[in-house]
């Protein structure tokens, strides 16, 4: 049975946005598929101490330069977004609620948060945001308003979190090929080798 791929990000990484547009393609590469998982980095930082890279002196320079290079290299489409760090916890829930249902369809709703944050430069923070994202998909934006507040979703938003923590997953985007950890964009290159190799 082929080892099993997952994907672990915030809708407020830029570097995760990078990865959801190469992650399936390297995956499909090698047969394999890859289950998305988006959490909440907020949860995570409690537990290794940090911060969103925008809120760090000379990192958070870096990243403005950085991301805007990485889409002139790849070609993405790129707009610096109106609020940073965005609040991803609507985009989030809305996924989740989402997956329970139709996985594929979760997945085509992620991509196009992602490209409505980080590819137009809106706000995913408010609800109303995610909703009429998820309209354009022709899901209905009063269903995935109500959704967003479910307990049961706001649980599984929870566990979701809770569980890449304990698998070890500390930052955005983080691949685990199994059990072997890779952290960041500039490693899908890494996990591409690993799936030729078979590990090393």
């Amino acid at each position: 049975m082929a080892t099993s791929i997952d994907f672990y990000f915030d809708f407020s990484s830029p570097y995760a946005y990078f990865g959801s547009l190469r992650i399936d393609d390297v995956a499909a590469k090698h047969g394999r598929t890859v289950t998305w998982h988006p959490i909440l980095l907020g949860a995570v930082f409690k537990v290794t101490g940090m911060k969103p890279n925008t809120m760090q002196p000379l990192r958070g320079d870096y990243l403005r330069h950085d991301v805007r290079r990485i889409a002139r290299l790849t070609g993405a489409p790129f707009a610096w977004p109106a609020v940073m760090p965005a609040n991803s916890l609507a985009a989030t829930r809305a996924y989740w609620w989402l997956a329970g249902r139709d996985a594929d369809a979760a997945r085509r709703l992620a991509r196009a948060v992602f490209h409505a944050h980080w590819g137009e430069g809106r706000d995913i923070g408010p609800v109303e945001v995610v909703a009429e994202v998820a309209s354009t998909l022709g899901l209905d934006p009063a269903e995935v308003t109500a959704a967003i507040q479910d307990p049961a979703v706001k649980d599984r938003v929870r566990a979701e979190t809770d569980g890449a923590i304990a698998r070890g997953v500390f930052g955005a985007p983080f691949v685990l090929v199994g059990d072997e950890p890779f952290w960041g964009w500039d490693r899908l290159d890494m996990v591409d080798a690993w799936l030729e190799r078979g590990g090393w």
